[in-house]
C-alpha cells in the first residue's frame, strides 16, 4: 500500500514498467505465507498453488508482452539488426557494454534470434503441468535475465523478474540450497500435515485460494485482449491498484545516441565576451567522453533515465527539466545531491545562467583511449536565469499555496471508479471480510488442535535422521 502511493503520486519519476511490476510482485506475496502463523515451517499450510501458477503466470506476461512488441514494432527485430545499436543506445549502458557493442555483426544476429526464442517461444514451457518443462523454462528465464544484467543498466528490472523464475522449480528442485537439518523439519512437518488433511482448515484455505484464483482470472482479461490485440501497449495497468499488468520493452530501438548536456555560467551578462561555460556531470549518465560507463544494477537513477528519454524530445515536452534547471540555479541542496559533479558547488553563489546542449555520443574503437567520441548537434534550451523562469512558474503555479480541501468540495472532487474496478474491489473487500469472518474460529482451531501436531514434530525430529535427500516431492 505505501509503494502504490509512492508510485501514484511520483507520476513520470515512477512511470517506469518495473514500478508496476513490484506491486503485482508484492500483491501475490501476500498470499504465499500462512496468514495465521508467523512460523518458517508451520502444519498443514502448504504453498497455495494458485500463488504458485499467479507467478508463473505473471513470468509468462511479462516475457511474452516483451516478445510480442518487438515484432510488432521495429524493422531491425525483423532483420536481426537490433543488437547492432542496443549496447551503444540503451539508457544507461555498464562498461561491458562497450566491448558487447564490438562485437560481430554475426554474433549480434544469433543474439536477437535467441531473443526471438527466449521471449516467444520458451515462455509457453512455463504452462505445461509438467515439473521437468516447467524448470527447464525457469531456468531459461533466469539465465537470459542474468545475461541482461551483466549486460547493462536496468534498474532492479532483471533481478526482480527472476523472482517469479523461482516458482518454476518445486521442492525437489530447490532442497539442494538447503541443509540437511532443514530439509528434515520440511520432510517431517509435511508429514505430519498429511494426517491433519481433512481439518476444517483445508476447506477455508480452499475458499480463499478460489477468491484469489478470480480476482487473478478476471483482471487478467484486458491483459489477454491486450496482447493479442495488433496495437498493443506496453508496461500497461488496466486497474487502478495495478494487480495484474501488461508488460514489455524495447519495441523499438534508436539507432544513435543523444545527449543533454548542461552547461552553468557565473557570467551576469550574456553579451560579455569569452564567457566560461562549465558542464554539470551526472552519476551514471555520459557526459565526459573519457568517464567509464558505471555500474549501478540493481540501484535504479531516476534521473539518469529520465535524461535519456528527454534528449529524444524537447524541453518544452517535460517540465521536470525546466523545474530542474530553476532548481540548479537556486543551488538548491536536495537536486545538488542528484548529480555526480556541480561546478558551481564550492562557489559562494550559484550560477546565473544555465542552457543546455545536444550532442550525439558514439562508442570510440580499441585504439582510443577514451570510452565515447561526441558531436555538437544543436541548442536543447536557451541559456535562462531564475529571472526567466519566474514568469513560467507563475503560469505553472510552482511554489504556490494551495489552500486545504474543505470537506464538501473534497466529496465533490469523487469520481466513481470504472466497471471493472469496482468488480475487482468488491473480490478484494470479499476476501478481507472472510478474513475477519474466520479469525477467531482459526484461533481456537489452532489452540485445540495444532498443540498436538507441534508435539507430535518434536517427537519425530527427536528420532528423525538427516536426510541427504527428501523422500518425497512436496509442492
Amino acid at each position: 500500500v505505501l509503494y502504490q502511493s509512492l508510485v501514484n503520486v511520483g507520476q513520470r519519476w515512477y512511470s517506469f514498467g518495473w514500478e508496476s511490476q513490484l506491486l503485482e510482485t508484492g500483491f501475490l506475496a501476500i498470499w504465499l505465507v500462512p496468514v495465521f502463523s508467523i512460523k518458517p515451517l508451520p502444519v498443514n499450510t502448504p504453498t497455495s498453488k494458485v500463488v504458485i501458477y499467479g507467478y508463473r503466470w505473471l513470468l509468462f506476461r511479462i516475457m511474452l508482452g516483451a516478445g510480442l512488441i518487438k515484432i510488432r514494432g521495429d524493422a531491425c527485430w525483423h532483420d536481426l539488426t537490433c543488437m547492432n545499436y542496443h549496447y551503444e543506445t540503451q539508457p544507461v549502458p555498464n562498461p561491458l557494454s562497450w566491448f558487447l557493442h564490438h562485437l560481430p555483426s554475426h554474433w549480434h544476429q544469433m543474439e536477437v534470434m535467441g531473443n526471438h526464442v527466449v521471449e516467444l517461444v520458451l515462455p509457453w514451457l512455463l504452462l505445461v503441468p509438467h515439473r521437468t518443462i516447467t524448470a527447464v523454462g525457469g531456468s531459461a528465464q533466469i539465465l537470459f535475465q542474468i545475461i541482461i544484467i551483466i549486460s547493462g543498466n536496468f534498474s532492479f528490472l532483471n533481478w526482480l523478474t527472476i523472482i517469479p523464475a523461482i516458482f518454476c522449480f518445486d521442492d525437489g528442485y530447490m532442497s539442494v540450497l538447503f541443509s540437511n537439518v532443514t530439509r528434515t523439519v520440511t520432510h517431517v512437518t509435511d508429514k505430519v500435515s498429511r494426517q491433519h488433511r481433512e481439518r476444517p482448515k483445508r476447506y477455508q484455505r480452499a475458499v480463499l485460494n478460489g477468491m484469489i484464483g478470480a480476482l487473478l482470472a478476471f483482471l487478467s482479461i484486458p491483459v489477454v485482449q491486450n496482447l493479442l490485440s495488433s496495437s498493443q501497449q506496453m508496461n500497461t495497468s488496466f486497474d487502478s491498484f495495478r494487480l495484474v499488468n501488461t508488460y514489455g520493452a524495447f519495441g523499438s530501438i534508436t539507432k544513435e545516441r543523444t545527449e543533454v548536456v548542461l552547461e552553468g555560467t557565473s557570467a551576469l551578462n550574456l553579451e560579455e565576451k569569452g564567457i566560461q561555460w562549465q558542464e554539470y556531470e551526472f552519476k551514471c549518465k555520459p557526459g565526459r567522453v573519457d568517464r567509464r560507463p558505471c555500474l549501478i544494477s540493481p540501484y535504479h537513477y531516476r534521473l539518469d533515465w529520465l535524461m535519456w528519454f528527454a534528449a529524444f524530445q524537447t524541453y518544452q515536452h517535460n517540465p521536470w527539466f525546466i523545474s530542474l534547471v530553476g532548481k540548479l540555479l537556486e543551488g538548491d541542496h536536495g537536486v545538488r545531491g542528484l548529480i555526480a559533479f556541480d561546478p558551481f558547488i564550492n562557489s559562494t553563489k550559484p550560477p546565473t545562467f544555465i542552457r543546455a546542449q545536444h550532442y550525439q555520443y558514439q562508442y570510440t574503437s580499441f585504439e582510443s583511449p577514451h570510452y565515447w567520441n561526441r558531436k555538437y548537434l544543436r541548442p536543447y534550451m536557451p541559456p535562462v536565469s531564475l529571472s526567466h523562469l519566474r514568469s513560467y512558474r507563475e503560469q505553472n503555479r510552482w511554489f504556490r499555496k494551495v489552500k486545504p480541501l474543505e470537506m464538501s468540495s473534497l466529496f465533490r472532487t469523487i469520481s466513481f471508479p470504472k466497471v471493472d474496478f469496482m468488480v475487482g474491489g468488491l473480490i478484494f473487500v470479499l476476501i478481507i471480510l472472510f478474513l475477519k469472518l474466520f479469525s477467531r474460529e482459526m484461533d481456537m482451531y489452532y489452540e485445540s488442535s495444532f498443540g498436538n501436531a507441534e508435539s507430535q514434530i518434536k517427537k519425530l525430529l527427536a528420532t528423525a535422521e538427516p536426510l541427504d535427500e527428501p523422500k518425497e516431492k512436496v509442492e
